[in-house]
């Protein structure tokens, strides 16, 4: 569940969780109302040039967001149908750039760090009764599975091509969720070993 995480230390691994994820959220609302393309174009660009920053390996994991092409045709072909394009490029850029930010926090961040950061956000759930612990692994994990589940997507569509010579598209569903299923029942599995979310302080 972690493979996707950047193991050759880079200036944003230094960067606390915490301050990492509040950038994301922040960015993500900020740039919602706006529906400018110099803005959104301007946000991909640094985007891109954040990954460029951080190596060649992290420069390759925007491969991982190919699956993500079939649904941008969708928004186009919809908003061109709407006479607006112009409008569709513009929310695919905003998009692709969120969740390429997205997934640079995923990769250079570790899970214990992003639940250390998550926890104390979650500490009023003890009025109801429910663990903060438990509730932070869940939203780690749920962030950390976004990208990895694009990298699945993706390996599972190179497999079918290598075999047929066509992408797989829609076929590709039954065996994704079947993977996604043995994928999440595997990460039950490893937690149940472990006594559930991790306690204690870790440097």
């Amino acid at each position: 569940m972690i493979s996707l995480y950047l193991a050759e230390r880079t200036w944003l691994h230094a960067i606390p969780a915490g301050w990492k994820l509040l950038a994301l959220a922040f960015i993500s609302i900020a740039v919602a109302p706006f529906d400018s393309l110099p803005l959104m174009a301007g946000l991909l660009a640094a985007t891109l040039a954040l990954y460029a920053s951080l190596g060649r390996a992290a420069m390759a994991q925007i491969a991982l967001l190919r699956p993500m092409w079939p649904l941008f045709a969708i928004l186009l072909t919809f908003h061109a149908w709407n006479g607006d394009i112009v409008l569709g490029v513009v929310v695919m850029a905003r998009l692709l750039a969120t969740v390429l930010l997205a997934n640079a926090v995923t990769m250079t961040t570790r899970m214990d760090a992003m639940m250390d950061a998550i926890e104390p956000v979650l500490s009023p759930l003890r009025l109801v009764g429910l663990a903060p612990r438990t509730v932070a692994l869940a939203v780690a994990m749920m962030i950390r599975f976004v990208p990895l589940l694009f990298a699945l997507w993706e390996s599972l569509n190179e497999s079918y091509r290598a075999r047929t010579g066509r992408r797989g598209g829609w076929r590709l569903l039954a065996p994704f969720c079947i993977h996604t299923l043995r994928l999440s029942h595997n990460a039950a599995e490893a937690l149940a070993a472990r006594g559930g979310a991790p306690r204690g302080n870790r440097p």
